[in-house]
């Protein structure tokens, strides 16, 4: 008995090995972008998500070029007081600084023997020096990142700083307004919830009147319409997109929500109504037939018998429907564009064409991906359920 145990025990390892190793797949670049999407930009620039915890910015580079003289505090040096804020400010900026580490000091080099570091490591000197002296007293962490995305601000630093200083651009008001900059992920995330919520609901409303009739409801033509339904689930939608733009063209519907809900609903109800089928269909048939006994009629039967049973499978293609519609770049950039930029969209704007404000991206792709796993881990419970429901028998 033992051996067979013990005998079950190994041969279920692999299995489970794998089972952990997908998980971590996960869970780990997710960890290290919420990480990283909490670190200062000059902490991103400077070291790996997984050096959160190691000692601040510009400590290693410190340590190798200035401590042997300064100290390690930056006060050994009386008349150098690497520690005093008024003489920081004046080599606030690495340009700043490097003329004074190629200056001579006593007809000595500053830096004696030792060679000059290049501007990087300067520059991470400068972050550290503003750190010990207070001058610009830089966190472990942080959610300017996270403001900064919202807002959309790519100003000289971050949002919060230039508004405490009163030095934002122009365009800013340093109030919640600035929550709904056309430039941030604010509006965006409001314009993803007007794109994907209608566009979820809609295609389950639809689908569960046409799963009940299909289950049913018995009428002519209807197990070749619903295999008509079944095979439209092979149609790429790319092939689509111009003969239905030109549509939407003449009916100035191009560039409107309800343009995106039309053709979300269009691709999204092949599926759904072969999922809503296949569930309502393995519903007990004595209960139908006993409501039809008493009198109930079809609607009654649909609102108070099919869909309080149909639940998991109306939660399994909410999150289905939402998932695709919420992470949909496609459809949002040929019928919105930068009208009514949705998330998606707005992430690739978080980057200028210079490259600046790349570490936005961190904060901007965690806010996207936030609200799917609510909407996933809130109702994964009936996910499984409604697909094996709706997939067993047809």
């Amino acid at each position: 008995m033992n051996k067979q145990k013990l005998n079950h025990f190994f041969a279920k390892i692999p299995k489970n090995a794998l089972i952990v190793f997908i998980i971590l797949i996960w869970i780990i670049p997710t960890f290290g972008l919420l990480v990283t999407s909490l670190r200062p930009i000059q902490s991103i620039n400077n070291s790996g998500w997984w050096t959160a915890l190691n000692p601040a910015v510009g400590s290693k580079e410190y340590a190798q070029n200035c401590e042997a003289c300064h100290g390690k505090n930056g006060d050994l040096i009386p008349t150098a007081n690497l520690a005093d804020p008024d003489l920081i400010k004046k080599y606030d900026r690495s340009v700043l600084m490097m003329p004074s580490l190629k200056r001579e000091i006593n007809g000595q080099p500053h830096m004696g023997n030792q060679e000059i570091p290049d501007a990087k490591v300067v520059a991470d000197i400068v972050v550290y020096l503003k750190n010990i002296s207070g001058v610009e007293k830089m966190p472990r962490f942080t959610f300017n990142n996270y403001l900064d995305a919202l807002v959309g601000y790519r100003g000289t630093r971050t949002y919060a700083q230039d508004c405490a200083d009163g030095t934002p651009p122009l365009d800013i008001k340093c109030n919640i307004s600035d929550i709904l900059n056309p430039r941030g992920m604010g509006r965006s995330f409001v314009n993803s919830l007007m794109v994907t919520i209608p566009a979820t609901i809609l295609p389950i409303l639809f689908a569960a009147f046409a799963g009940y009739a299909f289950s049913w409801m018995h009428f002519k033509g209807r197990m070749l319409l619903f295999a008509v339904l079944v095979g439209l689930q092979v149609v790429p939608l790319q092939m689509t997109m111009v003969p239905i733009s030109r549509i939407y063209s003449q009916l100035g519907m191009n560039g409107t929500f309800l343009g995106v809900w039309l053709f979300h609903t269009g691709f999204g109800l092949p599926y759904a109504i072969y999922l809503m089928r296949n569930f309502l269909g393995s519903l007990p048939k004595d209960l139908f037939e006993s409501a039809y006994l008493d009198g109930a009629s079809h609607w009654t039967a649909f609102y108070k018998l099919a869909i309080p049973l149909a639940m998991p499978a109306i939660a399994s293609l909410g999150i289905f429907q939402f998932l695709w519609v919420w992470n949909d770049l496609l459809v949002a950039l040929v019928f919105l564009g930068g009208t009514k930029p949705v998330m998606t969209y707005q992430i690739s704007n978080m980057v200028s064409s210079l490259g600046a404000g790349w570490h936005l991206l961190t904060a901007a792709a965690f806010l996207s991906m936030l609200l799917p796993m609510i909407v996933f881990f809130s109702l994964q419970r009936y996910f499984v359920r409604g697909m094996m429901a709706g997939a067993v028998k047809g």
